[in-house]
Parts: C-alpha cells; structure tokens; sequence
C-alpha cells in the first residue's frame, strides 16, 4: 500500500543516513556514533559533531547530563544558523520539530546536510561543474530544482542540485554504463540488478570485477558482491543493504547518497577514457554568454565607482547643510541605508579574482572607495552624537571609543616588548569600557526614560538608535515576559537583527582569541609575576563572563520561537475548538444514530482539547500579566463548556468499537439461526435405516458441529 511505501522508504533513509553520519562522526575526536538517529538528535550535540567534521569549524554545543530542552533547541539552532550561513536553504525545519525527533523533518534535515558536502565534492571531480559554480549568470539561468545548496554564493542555492543529479547520472552513465551497454536512466530501478554498482567499481579498479559473470548472477549476488568490494578494496562505507535496493521502487536519495561517494575515487576524474567527450556533453548545459561574465563584472565594478564617488560628495554637501540635529540625523540614517543596501547588493563582486586572494585593479578601486565612504559615514555618526545636549552627548563619544575598542585586532609582534606594550594597552582599553559602563548606563536610562535632556527633547531616532548599541538594555527587552503572538515575532525579528547585523558571536570570539594569543605571548616574556598573574586572571573572569552571557543570549532565542510555536499551536486549537463545540452543543438535541455518526471523531477532538491546555498553560506561565489574565479565562469558559459536553457524549469515543461487537453478535446470531434451521430440518427428515445411511447421517450432522458458530 502507498502508506506501507512511505514507511518502508522512511526506514531505509534512516538506515542509510545514520551509517553516512556514523561513517564522518567516525573522524571526531573522540569518536561518536547514532544510533537511533530520530533520538539521538534531539540534543543537537551529534548534530553539530557532524557539522564539526564536515566543515573543519568549530561550533559552540551545550552539552552534558544536565542539559534539557531549552538546550538542545539553542545545539539545534546553532547548527541551523549554521547551515543557513552557509546560505544552505532550509524549508519548514525548526529547531522544536528536530528536538521532537519528528522523522520526516529529521530525514530533510540531514538529506539537506547530504546535499551540501556530496555536491561540494561533486564540484571537485567535475570540471564542467565546476566552472558552472564560477559562473552566476549561467547559474541563474539553468532551471530549478529541489533543495540544497553548494559552498558559494546565495544564486546558486536553488539551482544547483538538480544540475548536481543530472551530473552524477551523467558520470555514470559515461564513465561505467555506457561501457557496458547498461541503461541507467535514474537513481531507482535502473540499480535493482546490482549491474550499475557493478559497472561503477568496474570504472575505478576493472580488476575487481568480471562483468561477464556480473550480467549471470542474481540481483542479491550482484548488490552483495558489489557493496563488498567497494568497502574491502575502495574503502567506501557501506551505506547500503542489499534488500533495501532489490525491491520495486529502491529510494532515490539513498542510492544518490551512497553512489556520490565514488565520484572522489574515480582514477582520472578530469579527462575521462572518451577523449574529453564526457566534459563536452556536461558543459552545453553552460550558456555561451558566461564566456562573457568578466567583461559584465568589470562594466558592474565601474558603474559601482561611480555611485560611490557620488554617494561620498552627497554625503559630504548634506553634513555641511544647515538643520537641527533631529533633520541632520535623518539624513544620516538614510544615506546610511543606502551604503548598507549597495554594499550587501554588490559584496559578491569584491570576491578575489584568483587564488592568491588579489584583488583586480577595477576591485581594488571600488573597495578603496568603500573605504572612505565608510570613514566619511562614521565621522558623520560621532559628530552627530557628540552633538547631543549635555551628558548624553559625553555618552555618544564613549559608545563610540568602547564599540572601536571591541572591534580593534590585536597583532602579535615578534618582540616581547612590543607585544606586552600593546596588551597592556589593550586591557587597560577593556578596563575603562567595563569602568564606565555602569555610569553611563544609570545616566542613559533615565535620559532614555524621560526622552529629554533636563527638559530638552532629543531626537527620538538617534535615543533608539544609541539604545539598541547598549547590549544590556537589548538583552533586556528580550527576556522580560512577554505579550502577544505579533509582539514577540518582533521581538524575535529585532533579536536576530542585532545578533546577526553585529555578527555578535563572531566578534567577541576573534577579539578574545587575539587576546588569548597575545596574553600567551605576553606572560611567556619578561612581564612581572604580579603583571602576568593579574593577565590570566582578567582573562579567566572575562572568559566565564562570557560562557553565561552567550548561554543567555543563545537561550533567549530558542525562548522566542517556543513562545511563538506555543502562540501557533494555541491560536489554531482554539479557533477549531470553539467552532466545533458550536456544532456539538446543538448536535445534543438529534437523535442517536446522528449523533453516534457526529461523535466518530472525539478522540482527535479530545487530542485538540489537550494540546489547547499544554500551550495555554506555557503561554500563561511566560506571558506579561494581562495576557496571563485574558488567556486564563478563556480557558476557563472553553474548559467548562467541555466539561459539560464531554460528561454526555464520552462513551461515543468507543462507537465504532462498540457498533463492530454490535455488528458481530447479530452476524452470530444470524449464522446460528441458519444452522439451527438447517438442523431440525435434517433432524425431523425420514431416514430409510440401513448402515450407508446411517453413516451418511451422522457424518453430516458431525459436520455441522463442528463449525457451529460461538455465540456469547
């Protein structure tokens, strides 16, 4: 059947993808396995192992006995983040539904990680591909396909792996088929026989295989021998069973899991036996006007200078113009989006042009013009807070040396001295920022909470802006009890803004490995005990300071979309509930078979009912306390209407169980009639007496007995 299907298909990706995971976590240090890949990725940790290996970075994981839930969605958010930076696309995969186990969104979620690093070794075997994924414009051309997404630039993402599918086919088909007279025309029947694996080790080591014997042999035999032979003598995993792939329709995303690995192993993977025909074939799938992109980036890059340079005049005339601060400042802002949005546009063309990461000369004017529309932009912004009445504008001049100290690198020179001169610089930088913040924040709060400056106004723009820069008081805001559905997608939109738009994580973690090295290098030369010991200390203290603010800040997001999860789940239940309880109210006064046919369902309606409470009752405990109060009573009224209902219709939930022992007994009844009637007819019939007769008689009555039917 078709549901037996999907089981069946669910059950052999699982099994594949836990033993392509299991073949990579192989490589962590220390080792890790899954084994039950629906479990063991509700904490993240494997998760993010995996993606450890894969990618060669390090990733942040909370881990250990103690860790619960809101641990294991802030691991599985992280390594989403992950991915999703990677510009991977991810459709309706949440952090909750991965800490639930729910299998078909675990099974996208690791076919979407297969996706990602079988294409990238895709790309290193095929040239054609290759210079596929070197041009956009020809990308951006080639038709869509399903999810997953090279290492390259966000146009690629949807494009990219139904070109990936054609060209692993491709190979196959070039490189081992078509040497063979095999058809292959997909990843499923076309590999049941075994003969298609066969064909592929033939390609890489012809000596471990006799084709003629091959096309002899059974489909299991095949399959077997196949899998061996790529484990023992190629040493690629075995990702496969033999039963999974002999069955009618074997699972396309498993076969091309397991056949991508045999791309790296290929002997020549540049120029195939064909005489460069396999290469032709793959590249008229390019467009003849990628030829041509390199003029196009330049005629971009040329354009781009232009704006520039009229963008830093612009700038320039407008900060020079009269105006109050609150005009000024929104000028300010505006330019300033403009730069943002032309920077974000255009980023992908200040890429290096070649390997030895040099700019060409039309990139390196483009970034040298960045530059000074960035200082000009900067200088605007201090004056512009410096200008602010009073203490405030003491304020915007110290956010703005504490934000430029945080940002500063640290270099490591190759003398002692001059290394420890510029960390004790440094730290003497980080002390006064720590020093003053508590000051200014006191001060600040109460100027941000009168919206003056000793009955002043100040620019309500340029108040917000300078508060969203205080860590403290955004951290605030997103942990305080929260309201309704609309105002915490808010809060969670202005959460990933500041985290993402400050690159929060990635800041602190380059600024303190700067200053791990150079405190290394410092406390390794002539510095003083005293000097070294307060060194590690600060380091010590700023490292733990750290690990809690990170684990709040991380926690804080996986809050928010349980928060608005719960609002999603609540709203729904509660919409269907009430119209549903309308229609069952009123089904009361019917008569009994109508309402035995309306109740069929009250078990999914009491699963409604349940799922109502468990979100209500979260959204209460997290809610500010006119939500709490809105939310408590109309549970109340919901839950006692039910109540009222459910005492006189409970007994419905069993009907269709009932109406089947109901249905048996006349069945029973019926079939009993018919044997007695049968009976007393054979019983009351003149029987002429001789032996065969007689015999014949109790034969038939024995008979009858036998297969009488019981009836309780």
């Amino acid at each position: 059947s078709k549901g037996c299907l999907c089981y069946e298909q669910e059950a052999v990706q699982k099994r594949t993808f836990t033993k392509w995971i299991n073949s990579h976590l192989a490589k962590h240090k220390p080792p890790l396995e899954v084994n039950d890949l629906f479990e063991d990725i509700k904490d993240g940790v494997k998760l993010l192992a995996l993606l450890e290996v894969l990618s060669g970075q390090r990733l942040p994981c909370e881990q250990g006995r103690q860790i619960k839930r809101i641990h294991w969605v802030s691991n599985i958010g992280t390594a989403l983040k992950f991915l999703e930076g990677r510009k991977i696309k991810l459709v309706n995969i949440h952090a909750t539904d991965i800490a639930d186990g729910r299998p078909s969104i675990v099974l996208g979620l690791i076919w979407t990680i297969i996706l990602y690093f079988q294409i990238e070794e895709l790309t290193s075997n095929l040239p054609a591909l290759q210079a596929l994924s070197n041009s956009n414009s020809s990308v951006e051309s080639l038709p869509s396909s399903e999810a997953g997404s090279p290492p390259m630039k966000r146009k690629v993402v949807n494009k990219f792996q139904g070109n990936a599918k054609k060209a692993l086919l491709k190979w196959v088909q070039c490189t081992a088929a078509k040497h063979h007279g095999i058809q292959v025309k997909d990843f499923g029947p076309s590999w049941r026989d075994g003969v298609a694996f066969q064909s592929v080790v033939h390609a890489i080591r012809p000596d471990l295989v006799d084709m003629e014997v091959v096309r002899r042999r059974s489909n299991r035999e095949n399959l077997e021998e196949a899998f061996a032979l790529a484990e023992n003598e190629l040493g690629i995993p075995r990702l496969l069973d033999a039963e999974d792939v002999d069955v009618d329709k074997p699972d396309e995303k498993s076969i091309m899991t397991y056949v991508a690995q045999f791309l790296k192993h290929y002997p020549n993977p540049h120029q195939s036996e064909t005489d460069g025909q396999q290469d032709e074939l793959l590249l008229r799938s390019i467009p003849t006007f990628a030829l041509s992109v390199p003029r196009e980036e330049r005629k971009m890059l040329r354009e781009l200078k232009v704006f520039l340079d009229q963008l830093e005049r612009d700038v320039l005339r407008a900060q020079g113009a009269d105006g109050n601060l609150t005009d000024k400042y929104h000028a300010f802002k505006s330019f300033r989006v403009q730069y943002e949005m032309k920077k974000k546009q255009t980023e992908p063309l200040l890429q290096p042009v070649n390997r030895d990461c040099k700019l060409s000369v039309d990139q390196a004017l483009v970034k040298q013009a960045w530059e000074r529309v960035s200082a000009r932009l900067l200088d605007w912004h201090i004056h512009l807070d410096k200008s602010l009445p009073g203490p405030l504008g003491v304020i915007g001049a110290w956010l703005h040396r504490a934000e430029m100290a945080l940002r500063e690198d640290i270099s490591i020179q190759h003398a002692h001295d001059e290394t420890a001169n510029i960390l004790h610089r440094k730290l003497e930088q980080h002390r006064e920022v720590l020093k003053s913040l508590e000051s200014h924040r006191q001060t600040f709060h109460q100027i941000h909470r009168d919206r003056a400056v000793n009955g002043v106004p100040v620019p309500s723009e340029q108040l917000q802006d300078m508060a969203e820069r205080f860590n403290f008081s955004k951290l605030k805001s997103w942990i305080i009890k929260y309201g309704r559905r609309d105002s915490v997608e808010l809060l969670l939109q202005s959460y990933l803004t500041f985290i993402e738009g400050h690159r929060f994580f990635e800041q602190y973690d380059l600024i303190f490995s700067a200053l791990k090295q150079a405190a290394e290098v410092y406390i390794k030369s002539d510095s003083s005990i005293d000097e070294a010991e307060g060194v590690s200390k600060f380091l010590s203290e700023a490292s733990a300071q750290w690990r809690n603010l990170a684990l709040e800040v991380r926690s804080v997001r996986s809050m928010l979309e349980e928060v608005i999860s719960n609002w999603e789940k609540y709203s729904s239940t509660v919409t269907s509930l009430q119209a549903w309880l309308e229609d069952a109210e009123q089904m009361l006064n019917q008569s009994e078979n109508t309402k035995r046919d309306f109740f069929r369902n009250l078990s999914y309606w009491i699963q409604q009912h349940m799922d109502m409470n468990d979100s209500g009752n979260f959204l209460i405990e997290t809610c500010d306390e006119t939500v709490s109060r809105d939310l408590k009573q109309q549970l109340l009224l919901l839950n006692g209407r039910w109540r009222e209902l459910f005492v006189k219709v409970k007994h419905y939930a069993r009907a269709d169980e009932v109406d089947k022992l109901r249905q048996d007994y006349h069945d029973g009844i019926n079939t009993l009639k018919l044997f007695m009637d049968a009976t007393d007819e054979k019983m009351t019939a003149p029987v002429q007496v001789s032996f065969l007769n007689v015999r014949a008689f109790v034969q038939d009555v024995e008979v009858k007995t036998t297969f009488m039917p019981c009836v309780i």
